[in-house]
C-alpha cells in the first residue's frame, strides 16, 4: 500500500485545482552574477529565478531554479539561446554549458547561442529535494540483479522503506510537484525571463525526454531541437527500466570483440567464449564472493556500467582478468575531488531522480507483477534482464501521479532531430526508434553504426558531428532518416 497522506492529497490535488497554465504571471529578470562556489567552469554567469512550486497555483508557493549562460561572444552571429540539459535525471547543469564547450562544441555553434544550463526543479542549486538517504540505503539508480523470486521480495522491503523515507523527508512537500512537466514549465519561465520567444534545446540520455516534453508542450515556443541518444516517448518508465536487459545485450558483442581480441586477458578466444566467460564468473561470484567484495550482484552491474563508453572497455576486462585468477580488482584513477557546496544534500542525486520517474509514470505496486517480469526477462536477456525489470522504489512511491503524462506526438513544426547509437546499452535503439514514431514528421533520426551512450560530441563520428552542427547553426535536416 502506499503512504496515505500523501495518496489522499494527490488525489485532491487532482481533483480540485483548474488546469495547468505555463505561466500566469509574467516572470523576473535574471540578474546575472557570480556562479556557486562548486560551479568551478570558467567563463559562466548564475542566476536565480523562482518559480511556482505547483503551477495550477501560480500564486501560492515558489522555489528556486538556478540557471547559468555562457554568453556567445559575437553578437553579430547571436540568434537566440541555446538551453541544454545533462541527462539523469537528477544530474546538475549549471557546469554543463562550459562541459560542452571544452568537449570540443563548435565556435560557430558556441556563436550562435548563448548557452543556457539549469539545475532541474529538486536539483542542486536549485531548491533540492533530499530523502535522507545513506550510501548504503539506496546505492545505486540501476536496479539490482534479483536471482530469483525470494531475492525480488527481499529488494522490495528495502526499495519499500527507501520510499517511506522519501515521503517523510523534510521537503516532502515539494515530493509530488518535482516532475518532468513541471521541469518543461520552469523551462518556459526561463525563456521568457531571457525574453526570447522561442528557445533551441540540447539534451543527452534523460533529457531527451524533457526535451520531446517541453517541445510537445509549447512546439511554438520551440526552435531547434537536438536529442541525443533518447529514452523514448514515455521517458524512464517501467518499461524502460526494462530495457537496460536488451541495452545490454546490444552492446555486449562490443566488449566481446575488444576482449577476444586481446589474448593478453586471458577471457576468451572468441566473443562466444567471452559471453560464456561472463556467466561464469558472476555465477562463480554468485556463490563465493572475491576477497575484495565483488558478488554476482556487483560484476554485473560494473560491466553495465563500463559498457556505457568505449574508453571503459580496458578496465573493464583488466577486473575481469582479476576477478577471473583471484587477484585484486584495479583501482580507479584518482581524481580530485569537486567542491562541495553544504547546503545541497548529500542523497540529492538519487532523491530527485526517484521524484521524477516516480511521479512521472504509475509503477505496477505488486511484488508479483515484478517476479513475473524478472522471469521473463531472465530468459529473454539472461545477462542482465533480471536486474532491469526488478522492483524500486516507484513501486511503494508515496503519491500518485498529479497529473497524466505528457503524450508525445507529430503535432507541431518539424524541427526535432534525433541522434542515436545502434548499440547504446542505456537508451537502446528501440526506444529511440518509437519515440521517432511517435513525433512523425516532426523529427528525423540520425543513427551511428557504433556501441556506447551518447553520440554527438562524446564519440569521434564526423557524419553525426557534422549533421549535427548544421542543424544548430543552419537548421539544416536530413530530407529523411540517415544512417551515419
Amino acid at each position: 500500500m502506499r503512504k496515505p497522506a500523501l495518496t489522499v492529497l494527490a488525489a485532491a490535488v487532482v481533483a480540485t485545482l483548474t488546469p495547468i497554465t505555463a505561466s500566469a504571471t509574467p516572470p523576473e529578470q535574471l540578474n546575472w552574477g557570480p556562479c556557486p562556489v562548486d560551479v568551478t567552469k570558467p567563463g559562466l554567469e548564475c542566476a536565480a529565478l523562482d518559480v511556482p512550486l505547483d503551477y495550477r497555483d501560480p500564486g501560492g508557493r515558489t522555489i528556486s531554479v538556478a540557471v547559468s549562460r555562457l554568453a556567445s561572444a559575437d553578437p553579430d552571429k547571436r540568434r537566440g539561446v541555446l538551453l541544454t540539459n545533462s541527462g539523469g535525471p537528477g544530474g546538475t547543469g549549471l557546469e554543463f554549458p562550459a562541459i560542452l564547450r571544452d568537449l570540443g562544441l563548435p565556435r560557430e555553434v558556441l556563436d550562435s547561442y548563448d548557452v543556457i544550463g539549469m539545475d532541474p526543479r529538486g536539483v542542486g542549486h536549485s531548491t533540492p529535494v533530499t530523502c535522507d538517504l545513506t550510501p548504503l540505503e539506496h546505492p545505486t539508480n540501476i536496479p539490482v540483479y534479483a536471482a530469483g523470486a525470494a531475492a525480488v521480495e527481499e529488494e522490495a522491503e528495502r526499495v519499500r522503506a527507501v520510499a517511506e523515507k522519501c515521503g517523510s523527508s523534510p521537503t516532502a512537500p515539494l515530493l509530488p510537484h518535482i516532475t518532468t512537466a513541471n521541469t518543461a514549465r520552469d523551462m518556459d519561465r526561463v525563456r521568457e525571463a531571457l525574453g526570447e520567444s522561442t528557445v533551441s534545446y540540447f539534451g543527452i540520455s534523460y533529457g531527451t525526454y524533457l526535451g520531446s516534453v517541453y517541445t510537445t508542450m509549447f512546439p511554438e515556443r520551440s526552435d531547434r531541437f537536438l536529442i541525443d541518444s533518447a529514452t523514448g516517448p514515455h521517458g524512464w518508465d517501467a518499461e524502460f527500466a526494462r530495457a537496460f536487459g536488451r541495452g545490454f545485450e546490444d552492446r555486449f558483442p562490443d566488449f566481446a570483440e575488444f576482449a577476444a581480441a586481446r589474448p593478453e586477458y586471458g577471457l576468451g578466444e572468441t566473443p562466444e567464449q567471452v559471453r560464456a566467460k561472463y556467466f561464469e564468473l558472476a555465477a562463480r561470484l554468485d556463490a563465493t564472493p572475491s576477497p575484495d567484495g565483488y558478488n554476482g550482484q556487483a560484476f554485473r552491474f560494473a560491466t553495465f556500467a563500463a559498457l556505457y563508453y568505449d574508453r571503459e572497455l580496458p578496465r573493464l576486462a583488466e577486473t575481469w582478468q582479476a576477478l577471473d585468477t583471484g587477484n585484486p580488482v584495479p583501482a580507479p584513477a584518482p581524481v580530485d575531488p569537486a567542491p562541495v557546496d553544504p547546503s545541497i544534500p548529500a542523497d540529492n542525486y538519487l532523491a530527485s531522480q526517484l521524484h521524477v520517474i516516480c511521479n512521472d509514470s504509475a509503477w505496477p505496486e505488486d511484488v508479483r507483477t515484478y517476479q513475473r517480469n524478472v522471469e521473463l526477462d531472465r530468459l529473454r536477456h539472461p545477462m542482465f534482464g533480471a536486474a532491469g525489470a526488478n522492483i524500486t522504489p516507484c513501486a511503494f512511491w508515496p503519491s500518485e501521479p498529479v497529473e497524466p503524462q505528457v503524450e508525445i506526438t507529430d503535432e507541431g513544426p518539424s524541427n526535432v532531430l534525433v541522434l542515436q547509437n545502434l548499440r547504446d546499452p542505456a537508451t537502446p535503439l528501440a526506444g529511440a526508434q518509437e519515440l521517432r514514431k511517435a513525433f512523425g514528421d516532426r523529427a528525423r533520426m540520425v543513427t551511428a553504426d557504433q556501441g556506447g551512450h551518447l553520440a554527438y560530441l562524446f564519440l569521434d563520428n564526423p557524419c553525426v558531428h557534422d549533421i549535427a552542427t548544421g542543424f544548430l547553426v543552419d537548421g539544416e535536416r536530413p530530407e529523411r532518416d540517415l544512417a551515419c
